[in-house]
């Protein structure tokens, strides 16, 4: 099968001419399905359409294909999966994050992309809908033959909204501040004084704290919850939600919940898979990606109704991020694949750490050709590790985290590894603040917050604070 679905992609082109003129045919054989009956043509067809598919595409019959805009590459084979392009985890030499020894479903789209008709961005621009499981194991010819409409595609978001700000993260990025936002992972514990005395390092230092939501796919306190304890101590969170664990039922109360406990911020993600993490043996849900994810919260604060089409009593005010790598495969396809987060509803993106400056140069100048930069904040990942050491493994075994050697060597040759790395982080910095279209930082280091706050400070980001003695939540909580 694998050797067919790569038969499929180099004969993309004369594929998708067949799928053309068949989809052109089968307006009329529609009278003829109504005379027969739609279900006494699905005995037959299923069967007719479940062989040949998947003799070339190794079809799962999901029963909404797709292939007409994926390259001809089926992306059900896709392990977290994504409609929407690949995740951020694809490896250097275009391995799978969840299955290495395969290569990436979107890597093959792009290339059946680009034999259909090169520079063609279908693919990359265009979003495809989230699945409606009830369609599995249904024919999607006889969809196409009874002339089932396609959802309409939403208007692009843009950054000239009307509306007012949904809070001070979004409010200093119209102002044009240089954002600072930085990363705090929830705690393995019901008690939130950790989690505040950790937040407290950055109390006028960043413009909000990032909770992450169970990232490495390891279990920590929910980030709606770490979130709104931070909102209620008077900090901005940014709550992440990924699509890994819950389904859009779950997701949109989450983020409904999370809006009512005056959390504004959400950060979309698809999630990383749960064989890196400390529950390998628990079931991936990805109902959605991120991008759908984007679309379907975009509805409920836009149009004020759910997924379904159910009104809203009242539309939550949302900031939304996404994320980007510009530092993984395909490189020259981030950009596409970034616009159609913004399309979606993307205010606000994110990337994975930067260690790689002409990689970001030549991401940013894409960016800025698209005007991608004018739509949505654009913050660039950046911080550092303990040591060399650290930072190898963590670009040996972080799918998505790309770590030139040169800035290794230099940490590991250093009499002080940790003040050398600081001194990369804040040189990269200064670096980005020259790049147009940046918007902002985001620091990052797990349980670092110490070397964050002294970066922030020693990049000249903002001013250090005063020492405060004491804090009256910290005192108070049980």
């Amino acid at each position: 099968m694998k050797r067919l679905r790569h038969w499929s992609v180099r004969h993309a082109r004369g594929l998708a001419r067949l799928y053309r003129w068949l989809a052109g045919l089968a307006p009329r054989f529609a009278p003829l399905a109504r005379a027969i009956g739609v279900q006494r043509l699905a005995r037959w067809l299923v069967p007719l359409e479940r062989g040949a598919k998947g003799l070339l595409f190794d079809c799962q019959m999901c029963g909404d294909c797709v292939l007409s805009v994926t390259g001809m590459a089926c992306p059900t084979h896709c392990a977290k999966q994504m409609r929407n392009g690949p995740c951020g985890g694809v490896r250097t030499d275009g391995g799978c994050e969840v299955r290495p020894e395969m290569r990436c479903v979107w890597l093959e789209a792009t290339d059946g992309d680009n034999r259909i008709q090169p520079g063609h961005t279908a693919t990359w621009t265009r979003r495809v809908a989230t699945l409606d499981h009830r369609r599995r194991g249904q024919s999607a010819w006889i969809q196409v033959i009874a002339g089932r409409p396609a959802a309409p595609a939403p208007a692009p978001a843009t950054a000239t909204d009307a509306n007012p700000a949904s809070g001070p993260l979004e409010a200093a990025w119209r102002e044009g501040r240089f954002l600072v936002t930085v990363e705090i992972a929830p705690p393995d514990s019901p008690d939130p004084a950790a989690l505040l005395q950790r937040a407290q390092r950055f109390r006028g230092l960043a413009d909000a704290i990032n909770i992450t939501d169970g990232a490495g796919a390891n279990c920590h306190m929910s980030s709606v919850a770490a979130a709104s304890v931070l909102a209620g101590a008077g900090f901005t969170p940014v709550c992440q939600v990924g699509c890994r664990d819950r389904n859009r039922i779950a997701l949109q109360g989450d983020v409904l919940g999370a809006a009512a406990l005056g959390v504004r911020n959400v950060l979309c993600l698809t999630g990383d898979d749960v064989s890196r993490g400390d529950h390998p043996q628990a079931k991936p849900v990805f109902d959605l990606d991120a991008v759908n994810l984007l679309a379907i919260l975009r509805g409920m604060r836009d149009r004020a109704e759910y997924a379904s089409g159910r009104k809203l009593e009242q539309a939550p005010r949302l900031f939304l991020g996404a994320t980007a790598n510009p530092f993984v495969p395909p490189y020259a396809e981030r950009v596409a694949n970034l616009e159609r987060k913004i399309d979606a509803g993307a205010q606000f993106i994110q990337t994975q750490f930067c260690f790689d400056l002409a990689m970001l140069e030549d991401f940013m100048r894409a960016v800025r050709a698209r005007g991608l930069h004018r739509r949505a904040a654009i913050l660039v990942g950046v911080g550092t590790l303990s040591s060399a050491k650290a930072l190898r493994w963590m670009a040996d075994n972080v799918p998505g985290v790309h770590v030139p050697a040169a800035v290794t060597d230099r940490i590991a040759a250093a009499a002080d590894p940790q003040a050398e790395g600081r001194r990369i982080c804040v040189e990269t910095i200064h670096a980005l603040r020259r790049i147009e279209g940046v918007a902002g930082v985001h620091l990052m280091g797990h349980r670092n917050e110490e070397q964050l706050a002294r970066i922030i400070v020693e990049a000249g980001l903002r001013p250090a604070p005063a020492p405060l003695t004491s804090h009256p939540i910290l005192e108070t909580t049980p």
